[in-house]
């Protein structure tokens, strides 16, 4: 027989949570079970969406289980989230659709389940998955996952600014590869990030360069209700999702994220659980690293990278000229990516160099991952009429173990990521000492900025511009450039600095 207090202890403890049974309304969705997460959404907010979700004839389970078709989150870290969900010991997780709070909204508005878009999906990079298929690559990392672009995909939080929709509008014609639309809205965009003031009526563009019909209609559509239609549609359009989502990887270009959308391909999971798909080497890297480098550099983890490759350098070479290009040299706070030049006095020993210190870095066991692409440098092909992304020098792509303990402040971190590194990408550049003033004015950027130069060159000096030379058409020769401001007095410009060239 009990005493009394063990008794009364045991009628208070609560018996274990069984799968709910349906109430308050006809279950219309047989199909379709819920599981919402508790966490961050809190006991109270997901009662009350439990019974709205009843109401409306789904089924909600009060337990996880495998019998769950579709797991709920709201506000929850996409890392700790899936952490969690692969540690309940589900055998169909892989089936099961792990969704944003803004499908269930959606279903709720629509009283029906909604079809399921990369918008509304929480992804989630598998670590073992891609150990499996490529094992070779599972040094370098073992945590990493990644988050869709709350920013971008979660409509009714998003408010548009003039210059945002011209750069997915822009983007979107580059996804259609329709390059003439997409330079225009790049450059109606640089035109209104580079004013003083805020448009606020449209009279105000009127001697405004770069803004056409079509551009102008959007300013007057934002003008007038807050929001462009044409930019909300298609963010979200499934096609431009994905292949946004894809082309976030380092190594995958728009063509193959097409391919990869067109063969029904709408996640990471999807493309990693295929087996007919054999990744690059750098794709593989680009996913294995996914957190890491989707998300942005700070000056701070900038400047100490750029301790680290400086005494790489002047233990090599001493005399060596090293020089911090892209955003950051325009004065950005945060990049994507850190791009670096480093070259040496004497020349025709640039390349030596750069191989020198991509060998230092691999000692240091900081090297997570190195693409070299030696030099294909010719004269007699320069310099191109047409723009083109990349130069012939030699270069490297890299991705760098950076230790917190080397930055001053502290690591670009995500919530739960309790590592003390972060990977980052770095590309370095060794461009031989006489086309150094060239390839650092194209290095620095901006892209439009180097575009409207070029084109400035052609049409306005008779000049071809590139990262390599300065052409002169009229006396058919190669213009010489050590600084940056020879090239300017070259085209009869006032020197601009580096933060003027933002656009």
């Amino acid at each position: 027989m009990l005493h009394a207090p063990v008794a009364s202890r045991m009628r208070k403890r609560p018996r274990p949570l069984e799968p709910s049974a349906q109430r308050k309304g006809e279950v219309k969705f047989q199909d379709v079970r819920l599981y919402l997460v508790e966490r961050k959404m809190g006991c109270s907010r997901r009662s009350f969406l439990s019974q709205l979700a009843r109401s409306k004839g789904f089924i909600v389970e009060d337990v996880l289980s495998d019998k769950v078709t579709h797991v709920v989150s709201e506000d929850n870290d996409a890392a700790g989230l899936w952490a969690w969900l692969e540690g309940c010991g589900l055998k169909d997780l892989p089936k099961m659709q792990v969704l944003d709070i803004g499908w269930f909204t959606d279903s709720m508005r629509e009283g029906k389940p909604v079809a399921v878009e990369t918008k509304h999906c929480i992804q989630v990079c598998m670590f073992h998955v891609i150990r499996q298929k490529y094992p070779y690559s599972h040094r370098a990392s073992t945590r990493w996952h990644c988050k869709p672009n709350r920013r971008l995909f979660s409509l009714t939080r998003l408010q548009h600014t003039k210059s945002d929709a011209f750069e997915v509008l822009a983007e979107s014609y580059e996804f259609n590869e329709i390059e003439g639309r997409c330079l225009a809205f790049r450059r109606a965009a640089s035109v209104l990030k580079s004013l003083p003031w805020a448009v606020q009526r449209l009279e105000a563009t009127q001697d405004l360069p770069c803004l056409g019909g079509h551009t102008k209609a959007v300013i007057q559509e934002i003008l007038q209700y807050g929001r462009s239609f044409e930019v909300e549609k298609i963010l979200s359009n499934e096609r431009y999702q994905t292949l946004k989502l894809f082309t976030s990887v380092f190594g995958v270009g728009v063509k193959t994220a097409e391919k990869w959308y067109r063969r029904g391909l709408r996640s990471f999971r999807d493309i990693l659980a295929e087996p007919s798909i054999h990744l690059t080497r750098m794709q593989q890297f680009g996913f294995l690293h996914y957190g890491d480098i989707s998300r942005a550099v700070s000056e701070a983890e900038a400047r100490a990278l750029g301790n680290i490759i400086d005494e790489a350098v002047r233990a090599i070479t001493p005399d060596a000229v090293l020089a911090l290009t892209g955003g950051f040299r325009r004065g950005k706070e945060f990049g994507h990516d850190v791009d670096y030049l480093l070259t040496t006095p004497e020349l025709g020993k640039e390349e030596a160099l750069l191989l020198s210190v991509i060998d230092r870095l691999k000692h240091q066991s900081i090297l997570l991952y190195c693409d070299y692409q030696a030099s294909t440098l010719d004269m007699d092909q320069l310099p191109c009429r047409r723009f083109e992304a990349m130069d012939h020098f030699a270069k490297c792509f890299l991705i760098l173990r950076l230790e917190a303990g080397q930055v001053e402040g502290d690591l670009q971190r995500v919530e739960g990521d309790s590592r003390s590194w972060r990977a980052v990408r770095v590309d370095l550049v060794s461009p031989p000492i006489d086309h150094y003033a060239f390839a650092l004015l194209g290095w620095s950027g901006s892209r439009q900025f180097e575009r409207d130069l070029r084109r400035f060159a052609r049409l306005e000096r008779k000049m071809l511009l590139d990262n390599h030379a300065l052409y002169d058409l009229t006396k058919k020769e190669f213009l010489e450039a050590k600084t940056e401001k020879d090239i300017f007095a070259h085209l009869g410009l006032e020197y601009i600095e580096p933060w003027q060239r933002n656009a």
